[in-house]
């Protein structure tokens, strides 16, 4: 069975909207392992936001190395209001329910199945019991209020056990998380 796996950009608040807006810094340990958690994708999963907002950039962005890897791999888009998504190469838009694509998508052959952004999605997988780990880039920062948390005020109780947890030299946690089932 593939694995499914999110990995975001979070402040210690909990915000994960706009990092480029918060995020303090970019080092060398945050790019290797998002290095290594693209490596191990085949395939993504991207709710209507992020998918609107990155395929207005990077499929003319082909001089970054992001870019030939998010241009070429196969795109699963789970939005109730996009009509196509077309106009970006390799994009499917999810018909009918999310969490039933995607337990039928964990059981074909292939690699890690990631999320980009999209943290609706992810709470969605997570509630579903579809999601078997969570990243979090944990920056030292509290970006503030108006901006969506990962998690809102009435979320409910769920449990994880972390997996790994690394520092970085500019201050920003690793955190790598699996949801206790």
């Amino acid at each position: 069975m593939r694995k499914v796996t999110a990995g975001l950009f979070s402040s210690i608040d909990g915000v994960v909207q706009a990092p480029n807006e918060w995020q303090q810094g970019f080092d060398e340990e945050m790019g290797a392992a998002l290095t290594r958690m693209l490596e191990e994708q085949d395939a993504i999963l991207l709710g209507r936001v992020t998918f609107t907002e990155w395929a207005g950039y990077w499929p003319t962005a082909t001089d970054e190395p992001f870019a030939t890897w998010i241009n070429s791999t196969p795109k699963y888009v789970a939005s109730t209001t996009l009509d196509s998504v077309d106009h970006w190469a390799n994009s499917t838009l999810i018909n009918g329910s999310v969490a039933d694509f995607v337990a039928e998508l964990r059981q074909q052959d292939g690699g890690t199945i990631g999320t980009g952004g999209s943290p609706t999605l992810v709470r969605s997988l997570i509630r579903h019991g579809l999601l078997d780990e969570l990243t979090l880039m944990i920056s030292p920062v509290v970006a503030g209020g108006g901006r969506a948390r990962l998690f809102p005020d009435d979320a409910t109780l769920t449990a994880f056990d972390l997996v790994e947890a690394q520092p970085t030299r500019t201050g920003t946690v690793i955190a790598t998380y699996r949801p206790k089932r």
